[in-house]
């Protein structure tokens, strides 16, 4: 038996012990449990709780005699933008308070055929649509690391969980940074995965979405260790005949011949590149050196054209196909973000689009080329440290310093790449302690290269967990 209490374990650690027959799945989801209703309270990371009907499941795995799935007993948390049966899939707008899942996303079927016990659903903002978690319906996500530092958006609620030990395994969603926002913030780990490789279905959805927005959005999952990617991705990923462009590769990919080459950046196109940033990344490039990675200096093919055509796409989308939903059942505060957003990127007109679209095809012949001989790339997620709570909502300047950053976010989403964040230090500020998370993208259908260098780095320069739950109490 583990002398830590079970919800410290990640997911592989408690996956052990469970398959072995040490642990039953009953004692692993209380343990979860008990930590949400001790720290949740404080977070409102958690905003649905399923802990009786995950308790019940927990004592059903725990009397069949079938096979254990590789998931078997890990508790997990489920995004609210996401179908559940027979829950609210709001999106945290209160117009959508009542819309019932009537079956299961595929990704959730998929988790659930693993052996996954759903403990709860985590916050977003409403649409899923800022860098920060708050809504009217449920309120504001915080941060268990402090008050003073933001838990990132959309996926918010699951980073602020997953950190805080609620759960061992998050999901959560991604269309401009909003699984690796909540990673940077809350310093804990994922990987973005590239276009297709997750299945995608919300069967309550009433209309399908748009194009930019189904080959820039991906699912995945947040977790406190590197491993645990390795664990839990190979069920996400099952494929599911709902998604007609799934893409039903393995997990992993075959094995590259000699040491992998890492192309590194330090470019910072816009805001400058803060020292602590810069120390994150030297100290990144180092444990990856260490590990017998080949790591050198290449300069990013087209990236400001890259963010700006990709924003660009995707807002003149979103103003065509959402704007008059969120104008209708949105809050004052969203209007206002969105129309901040179209302010600074304004929808261009038909012909441009079309023309935007098409050259999307040119950086991302760019890139597949640079990584046909740098499988993977180092660079900073964010050139600053973390956000303070709500700094999206503050104007043109709020803006700049949290979506604006995302010059290196875009790439992954635009150009459909893997893409990990990974936790590489912990800065203490006059406010308050910082995580600083960087990026590493990787070759198309790849996201096993990138989940292996996280697991390197992450075997030199250690996890935040224990600091953080010291800090917590």
């Amino acid at each position: 038996m583990a002398s830590n209490p079970l919800w410290q374990l990640s997911a592989t650690e408690l996956s052990s012990l469970i398959q072995s027959g040490e642990v039953s799945a009953v004692e692993a989801v209380q343990s979860s449990v008990d930590r949400m209703r001790a720290v949740n309270p404080g977070l409102n990371a958690v905003v649905t709780d399923l802990a009786a009907s995950a308790l019940e499941r927990a004592k059903a795995l725990d009397a069949s005699t079938a096979p254990k799935g590789p998931l078997h007993g890990l508790p997990i948390t489920i995004k609210i933008n996401i179908d559940q049966k027979g829950e609210a899939s709001s999106n945290g707008v209160v117009a959508f308070k009542d819309l019932i899942a009537p079956d299961d996303a595929p990704l959730v079927k998929n988790l659930l055929d693993a052996g996954a016990v759903v403990i709860g659903r985590t916050n977003v903002p409403e649409f899923s649509r800022r860098c920060e978690s708050d809504n009217p319906l449920f309120g504001p996500t915080w941060n268990p690391w402090g008050k003073h530092v933001s838990a990132g958006g959309s996926s918010g609620g699951a980073g602020s969980a997953v950190a805080a030990g609620i759960g061992a395994l998050a999901h959560g969603n991604d269309i401009g940074g909003s699984l690796r926002f909540p990673a940077a913030g809350n310093g804990v780990v994922t990987v973005k995965p590239g276009v297709g490789r997750v299945p995608v279905y919300n069967p309550s959805a009433s209309a399908e979405r748009g194009i930019l927005a189904q080959q820039m959005s991906a699912q995945g999952l947040l977790v406190r260790s590197a491993r645990d990617l390795h664990l839990s991705m190979p069920s996400l990923i099952a494929a599911d005949a709902h998604d007609p462009f799934h893409v039903p590769l393995p997990w992993r990919g075959p094995a590259l011949e000699g040491p992998i080459k890492v192309a590194f950046s330090l470019e910072a196109p816009d805001l400058p590149l803060h020292p602590e940033v810069e120390k994150a990344l030297l100290d990144t490039k180092a444990a990856l050196t260490e590990a017998g990675y080949v790591v050198e200096e290449v300069a990013p093919p087209s990236l400001r054209e890259i963010a700006f055509e990709g924003r660009t796409g995707l807002m003149t989308e979103s103003y065509h196909l959402m704007w008059e939903e969120v104008s209708k059942y949105g809050s004052p505060q969203i209007v206002n973000v969105f129309e901040q957003n179209f302010r600074r990127t304004p929808s261009v007109d038909m012909p441009e689009l079309l023309k935007i679209l098409a050259r999307r095809t040119f950086y991302a012949r760019q890139w597949s080329v640079l990584m046909d001989e740098y499988p993977l790339f180092l660079s900073p997620f964010l050139p600053q440290p973390f956000y303070a709570p709500g700094r999206d909502a503050e104007g043109a300047e709020g803006l700049r310093e949290t979506i604006g950053q995302a010059f290196w976010s875009t790439v992954g989403n635009y150009l459909g790449l893997p893409a990990g964040v990974v936790p590489a230090r912990l800065t203490e500020f006059p406010e308050g302690p910082k995580p600083i998370g960087v990026q590493i993208l990787g070759r198309r259908w790849r996201e096993d290269l990138v989940v292996d260098a996280m697991v390197a780095i992450e075997d030199r320069l250690g996890t935040l967990s224990q600091q953080l739950w010291s800090r917590m109490g």
